[in-house]
């Protein structure tokens, strides 16, 4: 029931943000300089991970060389298939925003010379379908990161209960053990108070007898 429950919060989560996953046109600051680029957004997630997802993905077309530096990867002579066998050079940047655990993505095509921009449209719809697979691929990922780790929160302080109501069994065996005891104690301190009026008795029965013999001693001094 518990996995039933968390699949289907995944999965709802997860279409909620699907509906917030848009990608747009802009123009951002690369290191190479400011182009037009296509910008989305992930959620709930961290940059390194977008980055180190996003240069594994450039690696799987073909390519010179893809590299990572500081916040952005370039994809130097990128081969995509469907565009034919003109290379073309990816240029990505990310942006994090550590309060609302945002990672804003640019992606800037140089098909060689110029800019892709929305006036290309098949390219920019490719470009544009990529990046909001991945963008939504990624945030499925970090939901599902936070469940993991919230489940294992939870799995903590449920372990902690039971630890405690363990111990609260214990204390209650003890009290029981105790009370056991205490019974126990209270009867064997009546037989030891009725032992010691016997016992008494026959010490002062035994101080006659040495009283007696002592009267018979001075009787023959």
């Amino acid at each position: 029931m518990k996995k039933i429950i968390t699949t289907l919060f995944i999965a709802f989560t997860a279409y909620s943000f699907a509906q917030e996953v848009k990608v747009k046109s802009g123009n951002e600051k690369f290191s190479s300089g400011s182009h037009d680029c296509l910008t989305t957004t992930i959620y709930e997630g961290e940059k390194d991970k977008a980055m180190s997802k996003w240069k594994s993905k450039l690696n799987n077309f073909r390519d010179e060389k893809v590299k990572w530096k500081g916040d952005e990867i370039f994809g130097d002579n990128i081969e995509i298939k469907d565009w034919g066998n003109n290379p073309v050079d990816i240029y990505s940047k990310f942006d994090e925003d550590k309060d609302k655990k945002t990672v804003t993505m640019h992606v800037a095509v140089d098909l060689g010379g110029a800019y892709l921009t929305s006036s290309d449209k098949d390219k920019y719809r490719y470009i544009e379908k990529m990046m909001k697979e991945f963008a939504i691929d990624m945030t499925k990922d970090n939901i599902k990161d936070l469940v993991s780790s919230a489940e294992k929160a939870q799995g903590k302080l449920e372990d902690e209960q039971k630890d405690l109501e363990k111990k609260n069994k214990g204390y209650k065996d003890d009290i029981e053990d105790y009370k056991k005891k205490i019974t126990k104690a209270e009867s064997d301190i009546k037989d030891n108070e009725t032992a010691q009026g016997k016992k008494k008795s026959e010490i002062d029965t035994q101080k006659k007898v040495v009283d007696d013999i002592k009267k018979k001693l001075d009787k023959v001094n």
